[in-house]
């Protein structure tokens, strides 16, 4: 079992929360912004260059196929990544994955199209999403614990969910480069190289946020955790992680459903949905999603700050009632084809989005020991993203052919919601957890 911290770490405290907390939201928002260009573009631009179709829609589902890949490799980047964060360490790891975001994405930006190369075009898009996925697998989990393992259990959902910040910052930043390209170039411009635009500023991103990260020590509890002389060196932190804590992995990972359906509906769905379904022009989407953005990024801290005064919990299972009623509202809104009626839908989405993301941070860190932390965190995380985010784009594509009505969608994200409400339920309340105390056995999940 991990010990309490005995002394302080000279070389590990010299970074300053703030800062800290700077650089995992610095990096996670360029890692975001490379993921979620990928998947404006593929609503945009991939299912015309790269899987041309007679069927816009058959087109549309192709290019979002190679959007849930970048999902099925992030486990493996959990595993791989969160080996070495356990083993090697957060900081590390951090810049590692970042430099491979950074040259996958702009690798996307030099590709040739299908009208170019053939099929050899969407294969190696395929590969490079693949490389995003790797690299966004071990990215979330080591931002996280940098900030976490920092601090003390006070305001640790606050600084926590700093790193939250960087999907909707990265979305945000995304839509807004699309947009403003979209609305400075013809279409002709914008399909031929006004994308590649977008993609290549990956390369100046990923620059900005390594040289944030490089001002960051590693963290006193990793540190700790290696000097503890009664704490045997962990060999392969993922089999142990899963053997010992596979339940509470589990249910970690489903407390995640109704946010990560949530957000790719809010945020990405709501582009082809707006733009195919309801013939209305993308700007009406894009400039929706930004809007929405902002509000999560205003959100986060607000709702983080009474996670550390109310409980992890509490927050958890209101933001799952309200996925339930608003994957209802929020289509209800859309089918209006009114512009300030689809900016409240994605704004009320994003919103519930934001309470999620408040405590997933500090909430996630707080189950699992020093030791294995990176690990189990990174898995949780990861195994969500691939059972509720990776497919939620295109199975509401299909729930839409099939019905003909964004209500089935909302249904489906509706028990999305309830699977992520049962799971908070069976929680127990972390906010006051020692984190240095975490044993190496989990606690077992309870509903107090």
């Amino acid at each position: 079992m991990a010990t309490a911290i005995s002394k302080p770490n000279k070389r590990a405290t010299r970074t300053s929360l703030p800062v800290v907390a700077a650089s995992s939201l610095a990096g996670t928002a360029v890692e975001w912004y490379d993921f979620f260009l990928y998947g404006t573009a593929a609503a945009l631009v991939f299912n015309k260059l790269f899987f041309p179709s007679d069927n816009p829609m058959v087109g549309t589902m192709l290019a979002f196929a190679t959007y849930a890949v970048g999902f099925v490799a992030r486990p493996l980047g959990a595993a791989v990544l969160g080996h070495l964060g356990d083993i090697k360490g957060r900081r590390s790891t951090l810049i590692a994955s970042l430099m491979l975001m950074g040259v996958s994405t702009f690798l996307i930006a030099l590709l040739p199209s299908y009208a170019a190369i053939g099929v050899a075009a969407p294969l190696i898009l395929v590969l490079l999403r693949l490389v995003q996925g790797f690299a966004l697998g071990g990215e979330w989990g080591g931002a996280v614990l940098l900030v976490s393992e920092h601090g003390g259990s006070e305001h640790r959902a606050f600084w926590a969910a700093w790193p939250n910040l960087g999907p909707p910052l990265g979305n945000l930043m995304a839509a807004g480069v699309m947009a403003v390209l979209s609305a400075t170039l013809s279409e002709d411009a914008f399909l031929d190289y006004g994308w590649r635009i977008a993609f290549g500023l990956s390369a100046l991103l990923v620059i900005i946020g390594l040289v944030l990260r490089l001002f960051v020590t590693e963290t006193p509890l990793f540190e700790q955790s290696k000097q503890d002389s009664n704490d045997a060196p962990v060999r392969a932190p993922l089999s142990e992680a899963v053997r010992d804590h596979w339940r509470l992995i589990i249910l970690a990972a489903v407390t995640r459903f109704g946010e990560n359906a949530g957000f790719y509906i809010f945020s990405l769905f709501v582009i082809t949905y707006v733009t195919q379904m309801r013939d209305l022009p993308r700007s009406v989407g894009l400039n929706a999603v930004m809007v929405g953005m902002v509000v999560a990024m205003l959100a986060i801290p607000a709702f983080a700050v009474l996670a550390d005064r109310i409980g992890r919990r509490p927050i958890y299972i209101g933001a799952s009632l309200a996925t339930m009623v608003w994957a209802f509202v929020f289509f209800a809104l859309l089918d209006t084809d009114n512009a300030a009626a689809i900016m409240l839908a994605v704004g009320g989405g994003l919103l519930i989005f934001a309470a999620y993301s408040a405590v997933i941070g500090a909430f996630f860190s707080e189950l699992f020991p020093t030791r294995v932390r990176y690990s189990a965190v990174s898995l949780a995380y990861n195994l969500a993203s691939v059972v509720a985010g990776s497919i939620a784009p295109i199975l509401a594509i299909a729930l839409y052919s099939w019905f003909g009505t964004g209500y089935a969608i909302g249904a489906y994200l509706a028990i999305m919601g309830a699977m992520s409400l049962a799971a908070s339920l069976k929680t127990t309340e972390t906010r006051s957890v020692d984190m240095a105390m975490v044993g190496s056995t989990a606690p077992t999940p309870s509903n107090r």
